[in-house]
């Protein structure tokens, strides 16, 4: 069969789509990036802010209406959280955030006119760990490796704890396989992901911790560069610094999810850290990785955030001197305690605070390159746009420079200037 599989949301379906890819390709079937000449559509849902379910429901409206002979399969969060709705639009399949294999199974079932099913799991009762492969046929770069899933923090705001379940971890002889598979499929960038991989181990025996788990996965992949997920500045102490800095192909770059720089909107959001705690974290990070990047994820116009809590967000973004943010304004969510909080704030204020918190994170980030001039970074490289080779530094920034097939390959280059958020340099010996 000749399969199209559309994906939204976060990295850990991202992660999953390209598993399912793997999958398929090993059972002999034909991954497309064209819906229109398929005979199966797979649609990997996002549904953590009311936007993502509206994008969700419009493209299984679009990918049905571009090929209405296919055969459509929707699984991950929205259908996880609303199975009925994929349904009532026409998918033949629906299953949810879990089951991947099984997925796939009644996808080929229902193509050859078999018997098949949809099944949407209990994602609160899950406590195993689905193991699937990593890597994807498409790119030999960069490749994401799931290492944990679910999440117990429930904060206010959000529905993943929900659609996700409980932690579950992937064992550390699992990893490290995995792993060193990648490392010789040819991979240079190996990124640890998952719904919340500061609780990794939580739920295996003898509860080792993400430390653990990065020295294992570094150990085990010595040619390629390991990079985090987001993590919870929780875990970030002496003990997580002191170990992880042994592992010398560890990306200096860390994204700590911050969501608001106010004690107050912090504790609404049900955040279990406070700012003192966070701005510690940052130094602590800095100590041990002097250039290193912090990047984070803020929600402004959270309800009963006022215009003096917004001015401490302000203040306290400029002070932690984030090197890249992502910035939303807050989108009701149904079905979280936020949603049902009083002073909801209004959209175009919300707005407004996003594009006055991205003026601030602009700054930040424009002094973050222009301190990288005069350095020397190693960069992989992964594609050529206008003569100009570009890829990531270990910090994260962005780096161009010219050279002649420089894709997959990492290479020391010195830093000369910096434009349009791109850092300029000249490949060194």
């Amino acid at each position: 069969m000749k399969i199209h599989i559309y994906t939204l949301g976060c990295k850990v379906n991202q992660f999953e789509s390209q598993a399912m890819e793997s999958l398929l390709r090993e059972h002999g079937h034909t991954v497309s990036d064209d819906s229109s000449c398929c005979d199966a559509i797979i649609l990997n849902t996002c549904a953590v802010t009311a936007e993502s379910v509206r994008k969700s429901r419009q493209a299984l409206r679009r990918l049905i209406s571009e090929n209405p002979n296919a055969v459509v399969g929707v699984c991950g969060c929205w259908s996880q959280l609303d199975p009925d709705a994929p349904k009532d639009l026409g998918a033949n399949i629906v299953f949810g955030s879990g089951n991947h294999i099984e997925f796939l199974q009644s996808l080929e079932n229902t193509a050859l006119n078999k018997p098949h099913t949809s099944d949407v799991s209990p994602a609160l009762k899950r406590r195993k760990f689905e193991l699937l492969p990593s890597g994807s046929s498409s790119s030999r770069t960069r490749a994401l490796l799931k290492v944990e899933d679910g999440c117990t923090n429930f904060c206010s705001y959000c529905i993943i704890p929900y659609t996700r379940g409980p932690v579950r971890s992937m064992p550390i002889e699992n990893a490290v396989s995995e792993a060193q598979k990648l490392a010789a499929q040819g991979y240079r960038e190996i990124v640890l992901t998952g719904i919340e991989i500061a609780s990794y181990g939580r739920d295996l025996n003898g509860r080792p911790e993400l430390g653990d788990l990065i020295c294992a996965v570094s150990a085990a992949a010595p040619s390629c560069r390991i990079r985090l997920g987001s993590l919870e500045p929780r875990i970030i102490n002496s003990d997580f610094c002191s170990k992880i800095s042994s592992c010398s192909n560890l990306c200096p770059h860390f994204h700590l999810s911050l969501q608001s720089g106010c004690d107050a909107t912090l504790q609404r959001m049900n955040r279990k850290y406070s700012t003192e705690l966070f701005y510690n974290a940052v130094n602590l990070l800095r100590s041990y990785y002097p250039s290193c990047g912090i990047t984070t994820d803020l929600i402004v116009g959270f309800p009963g955030e006022t215009e003096d809590e917004f001015q401490e967000t302000l203040a306290f973004i400029e002070k932690c001197a984030f090197s890249s943010m992502h910035i939303f304004p807050y989108s009701v969510r149904s079905g979280t305690a936020a949603a049902k909080m009083d002073n909801q704030v209004e959209k175009k204020e919300k707005h407004s605070r996003a594009r006055r918190a991205t003026t601030v994170a602009k700054k930040c980030r424009q002094n973050f390159l222009a301190s990288l001039i005069g350095s020397t970074e190693k960069v992989l490289f992964e594609r050529e746009i206008d003569g100009m080779w570009e890829g990531h530094a270990e910090n994260y920034a962005l780096v161009a420079a010219t050279g002649e097939n420089l894709r997959n390959s990492i290479r020391n280059v010195q830093i000369y200037g910096c434009q349009d958020g791109l850092l300029l340099g000249n490949i060194t010996l």
